[in-house]
Formats: C-alpha cells, sequence, structure tokens
C-alpha cells in the first residue's frame, strides 16, 4: 500500500508550506495540526477553532 492511499488527505508540494505536508487543500501544515493536539486541545476544540478542517 502506497503513502498516497494510506494518506489521501494529506499533501506535499515544493510551492505550498515549503514544502511541508499540508492537509489535502488546505494550507495547514500538518505538523500544526499535531502541535494542537498534543497541546491539549480536544478534536472538538480544533475543529471549532479551524472549522475549514
Amino acid at each position: 500500500m502506497s503513502d498516497r492511499q494510506l494518506f489521501p488527505r494529506i499533501t506535499s508540494s515544493p510551492d505550498i508550506c515549503h514544502g511541508k505536508p499540508c492537509i489535502r487543500g488546505l494550507r495547514y501544515p500538518v505538523e500544526f495540526v499535531l502541535e494542537l493536539l498534543s497541546s491539549g486541545m480536544t478534536n472538538e476544540e480544533t475543529l471549532a477553532d479551524y472549522e475549514d478542517l
């Protein structure tokens, strides 16, 4: 199974966020979302603050 199949919502392009993996169609780096969650925000809080996720 390729990475594309495992992570269809994560994309990477050198033209977007300096090539960092991002949430597909958005300019939120995956590391940003993980930092929010690791800081103690719940999924619900994260989605309330970033509704387009």
